[in-house]
């Protein structure tokens, strides 16, 4: 009886050990920074602006798949980014970022992007 139950002490802890999610991969973004990558995940090239930018450059246009918002907070501080399906700004907003927010992959937003503001609030 004794090894039975051992057996299944060790069976729990191995399965528990199994259950472990591994820990999310951090976007590597300059601080005060808003960054896109070409792959989700935050793979691929990367393009990074500390202000808005109205015509993305043609590598970034219409490829972007990750986005990180590391810009600074502050009382007054525009800290969100909006980012638009058209140059200048235009056309709809494809994703909005909240400051520090990181997301690896979003399909409505994905392969959008060519333009993008800091803005108040999404």
């Amino acid at each position: 009886m004794k090894r039975i139950l051992t057996a299944a002490a060790a069976v729990l802890a191995l399965t528990g050990g199994l259950a472990l999610t591994a820990p999310a991969v951090a976007a590597d973004c300059p601080s005060g920074h808003f960054c896109t990558w070409q792959e989700a995940g935050f793979g691929g090239q990367r393009a990074n602006w500390s202000g808005d930018d109205g015509w993305w450059e043609g590598w970034i246009a219409d490829t972007d798949s990750s986005w990180a918002n590391h810009g600074i907070s502050g009382p007054g501080v525009k800290d969100h980014v909006r980012v638009y399906e058209s140059a200048w700004q235009g056309g709809a907003m494809t994703i909005c970022l909240a400051p520090g927010q990181e997301v690896g992959y979003n399909g409505a937003a994905n392969d959008r992007g060519d333009s993008h503001t800091w803005a108040m609030g999404c």
